[in-house]
């Protein structure tokens, strides 16, 4: 198996996080914890395992003068 490292859905692009979960169960329960921190989540089934893609809006960027 070789996923995708990003994705598009809905003209947005999501990262996989690198890890296939062997249950559905196992995927929501990582996606729901990225959701707790703020992600915007897609679960995706792959030969057989599943994918969690996940993006997050800046919503501050916090910019240094020298």
């Amino acid at each position: 198996m070789s996923p995708n490292l990003a994705m598009m859905s809905d003209g947005k692009k999501f990262l996989w996080d690198g890890q296939p979960y062997d249950s559905k169960e196992a995927a929501s329960g990582a996606a729901q914890s990225y959701q707790n921190d703020n992600f915007q989540v897609q679960t995706v089934e792959e030969d057989g395992k599943f994918l969690v893609y996940t993006r997050r809006i800046v919503k501050e960027a916090v910019v240094t003068a020298q």
